[in-house]
């Protein structure tokens, strides 16, 4: 795919006037998805494609559109070239742009892992012989998945991972299951059978009678995908300059220095060890990490190349939105193995779900329960717990409410694949929480 983008690219350049700059960006994978049920597979294919984002500019004018690739030169070229012509009609109507940034220093780059993952077939076979004798619905993904961008002036960036997302839940009956997922660049057999052998342990409380509590207030262990979800609602509009300029943060408090964290808390945004491309929005070079949260105190936020220009800051190549890709909150020193015995009473968390702000200002999030929440006493499970809703607020669950972060870290990847299978993933640990409330 690389050689298609670059040919690609050097061949539109080569049509532009003196006073023209093109912007390319390419998105492209070779992915094979295996859909199961009932413990066997149900569907199963696989997906080329490629598409390219033009932007032309012209001063301060500029237009943008898309295409995709088919592979086959003389189509490819053909397609190019009706959209640059249409783009070049329409930059004369379109107004001046005061924010238009783009990268102006050339600097290329290559970054590509090596391909060491199984065929999706081996990683089948692991599955259903794992999951022998369970009711399994899930989806794998794996395969390559491209990023790059070219402009005019002669920058080329390159970005290519190889990795697979397996999401999945074995049931018991109606609502009642546990929901896990294995995900990252290495398949490894040994590692998939134990958590495959922890959902079945989990399964087998799950059939018994639930434990009824009422709303109050519980010590609760939120395992990473549960926190996950919370992190990730805070990406919406949390850690970007413009939401915070404008005062439409959810974290504003903490960015104006009202608020805090537990001292605890380091969380990054860390593009070398996460699965997104190390380049961004305009061409500009994303740095290996920025600090968000460092010692419960926020410090740097995302920066869009449009919100650098509008506020007169460097950017950090984050995309237009300014959501995080790679999120990293450090490890703490609870050991995984010993959170039933800190947790002693209390309410173990696997998934949660519908999330939501009730309160944005002050960050509060609510949201359900999901799939496998148990109750515990003296450190063992005992029964498992039906929905309930909660309503917290970042700064207690992170911030004051926070007993501990667990030692080991769990690599989640986004199982989204609207147009295309999403780069994004965190790397999280579980967090043991008092008086984490629940309100129905």
């Amino acid at each position: 795919m690389r050689s298609l983008f670059e040919s690609t690219a050097d061949h539109l350049t080569a049509q532009l006037s003196a006073d023209e700059v093109l912007l390319l960006e390419f998105a492209g994978e070779g992915s094979d998805f295996v859909r199961f049920n009932g413990g066997k597979v149900r569907q199963a294919g696989h997906v080329d494609q490629a598409e390219l984002w033009l932007d032309l500019i012209r001063g301060r004018r500029h237009a943008a559109g898309r295409v995709a690739l088919s592979g086959q030169v003389d189509t490819d070229r053909a397609r190019t070239l009706a959209l640059l012509g249409r783009l070049r009609d329409a930059l004369p109507h379109v107004p001046e742009d005061p924010h238009l940034l783009y990268s102006t220093d050339v600097t290329s780059s290559v970054r590509e892992g090596a391909d060491g993952l199984p065929s999706a077939g081996e990683i089948t076979d692991d599955v259903l012989a794992a999951a022998d004798g369970t009711d399994l619905v899930g989806i794998l993904a794996s395969g390559g998945i491209y990023r790059g961008f070219a402009n005019s002036l002669g920058q080329r960036n390159w970005f290519g991972s190889h990795s697979f997302n397996l999401d999945w839940s074995l049931y018991h009956h109606g609502d009642k299951a546990t929901k896990c997922g294995y995900a990252g660049e290495t398949w490894d057999t040994a590692l998939f059978a134990d958590k495959m052998a922890d959902a079945r342990r989990q399964l087998s409380v799950v059939g018994r009678s639930a434990h009824k509590i009422e709303p109050g207030k519980y010590r609760v262990y939120l395992a990473p995908a549960a926190l996950s979800e919370i992190v990730e609602l805070l990406g919406w509009g949390g850690f970007g300059l413009k939401t915070q300029k404008t005062r439409r943060s959810p974290l504003l408090r903490a960015v104006e220095g009202e608020c805090t964290l537990s001292p605890a808390v380091h969380l990054t945004e860390n593009v070398a060890d996460g699965l997104a491309p190390n380049f961004g929005a305009g061409g500009f070079l994303r740095p290996d990490q920025v600090q968000l949260f460092d010692g419960g105190q926020y410090k740097d936020s995302l920066v869009s190349p449009r919100s650098a220009q509008e506020y007169g800051v460097p950017t950090t190549g984050a995309d237009a939105g300014e959501f995080p890709d790679s999120l990293d909150l450090a490890p703490g020193a609870c050991a995984r193995d010993a959170v039933l015995g800190e947790l002693g009473t209390g309410i173990y968390v696997n998934n949660l779900w519908y999330l939501n702000y009730s309160d944005r200002p002050a960050c509060r999030v609510t949201g359900m329960t999901r799939f496998a929440t148990f109750w515990v006493e003296n450190g063992e499970i005992v029964a498992p717990v039906d929905v309930m809703r909660f309503d917290e607020t970042l700064y207690h669950v992170l911030g004051e409410g926070l007993v501990s972060l667990t030692e080991e870290r769990d690599f989640l990847m986004s199982a989204s694949t609207y147009d295309r299978r999403s780069t994004s993933s965190s790397r999280l640990p579980g967090a043991l929480v008092n008086d984490f409330t629940f309100t129905l």
